[in-house]
């Protein structure tokens, strides 16, 4: 068994669900912690009759070599069902839907916690065959604050996290070779594990050229027709890269922010992958940020992987620009209510930045604005908006309000 050494924030949310009758599946990119979470979970109700299987072992998932039927009514013998990479599952959707259902016609029903890293299939089979009766839940990297927690019994600085992300193999790892010697290997993993099986094995050279271009090039905007030229593809080639990308966690899109006005970049995207020491090993570039020619963008990076693993089905993430260069980082949208966060690698002073003027002279229902920095100041307020300023440790915090 797996312990934790490191508290997650999203166990307490987790242990919540357990008790509803929905399929609980956690999804997110390979090695975040999903199969440690589960069996944290299986813990939790121990004392229930339950079944926990895991189908990357050959022996667990011979014992589902049945029929669906066969497979639904050997289910409903449990209280609990946990099931690790339940993908490999044939027809699980159904499967699920089946045990669930049967669960509301009677009153002992079997609840089914299952977790996967996602795929283009696995979203469209649960969509066909789950709607209504699954919650879904994402698993992200571990963030600062949750190293920081008293419950952690594994420490690292601002400084460490920027060079090595938040993958959990890593917590107890002290080596900083072997820290990248992990990274390197679930580069390779993704590449040969998920990607190798959903597009042709010529383009894997190409794939490989097109996420260290993402990479380089995270946080600014993408042009895929332009990327397409560098990279020698089709541009539907490099929409789809981005697609499958994004549909299994490693990458994420961020859409611009706009309300029509005229001036403003409607069409426009940026990208992040999932993890900075993921980027980082893709780059080969494990500097300390403050050497980092690119030190804007990894601070940057930090501060959406934190903001992306906090957002509640109310809210959103955008960025925003306007075609004279008028900028805001990320603008977080809360019940359709905009907060624009703005990133500054140094900052002398309380001081608005220009781009988060420009936009709350654009939006004047704003009320707070985030400036996020290696130092906090006392919040100012101007025309009845609170401008904050915040430490990256405290990045978090914008969803207190």
């Amino acid at each position: 068994m797996v312990h934790m050494n490191i508290f997650r924030s999203i166990f307490s949310k987790l242990k919540e669900e357990i008790h509803e009758p929905e399929v609980l599946i956690l999804l997110g990119p390979r090695q975040v912690g999903k199969s440690t979470l589960l069996t944290e979970l299986h813990k939790e109700v121990s004392a229930k009759k339950c079944l926990f299987v895991d189908l990357e072992q050959a022996h667990d998932l011979n014992r589902f070599a049945k029929s669906k039927a066969e497979i639904t009514d050997w289910l409903l013998e449990y209280d609990f069902v946990f099931i690790d990479e339940f993908y490999y599952l044939p027809n699980a959707g159904e499967v699920f839907k089946a045990v669930f259902d049967h669960g509301k016609r009677h009153s002992n029903p079997t609840k089914i916690v299952a977790s996967g890293s996602s795929s283009i299939e696995i979203h469209a089979h649960l969509k066909e065959s789950l709607a209504g009766r699954f919650i879904k839940k994402i698993v992200y990297p571990l963030v600062l604050e949750e190293y920081l927690h008293p419950d952690s019994r594994s420490y690292v600085d601002l400084d460490t996290y920027l060079r090595f992300g938040g993958m959990p193999g890593l917590s107890s790892c002290s080596n900083d070779d072997k820290k990248k010697d992990l990274l390197e290997a679930f580069v390779s993993s993704y590449i040969f594990k998920d990607i190798k099986a959903l597009i042709k094995e010529e383009n894997i050279r190409a794939f490989n050229h097109f996420l260290s271009i993402l990479a380089d090039r995270q946080g600014q905007l993408v042009e895929v027709s332009s990327l397409a030229s560098e990279v020698g593809l089709a541009a539907s080639s490099v929409n789809r890269y981005l697609e499958i990308l994004n549909q299994t966690y490693v990458n994420y899109t961020l859409n611009s922010y706009h309300t029509n006005l005229a001036n403003e970049l409607k069409k426009s995207k940026k990208t992040f992958l999932f993890d900075l020491g993921v980027r980082n090993s893709i780059l080969k570039d494990f500097r300390p940020a403050s050497e980092r020619e690119d030190k804007g963008q990894v601070l940057e990076s930090y501060v959406f992987q934190h903001l992306v693993s906090r957002l509640k089905p109310n809210h959103d993430l955008r960025f925003w620009r306007t075609k004279h260069q008028q900028e805001v980082d990320f603008v977080l949208i809360e019940d359709r209510q905009p907060t624009p966060i703005e990133v500054k690698s140094k900052l002398g002073s309380a001081k608005v930045p220009k781009g988060i003027r420009a936009f709350c002279s654009k939006y004047t229902k704003v009320k707070r604005t985030y400036t996020v920095s290696e130092r906090n100041f006392e919040p100012l307020v101007e025309d009845g908006v609170e401008h904050h300023f915040i430490r990256f440790d405290a990045i978090t915090s914008v969803f207190e309000g």
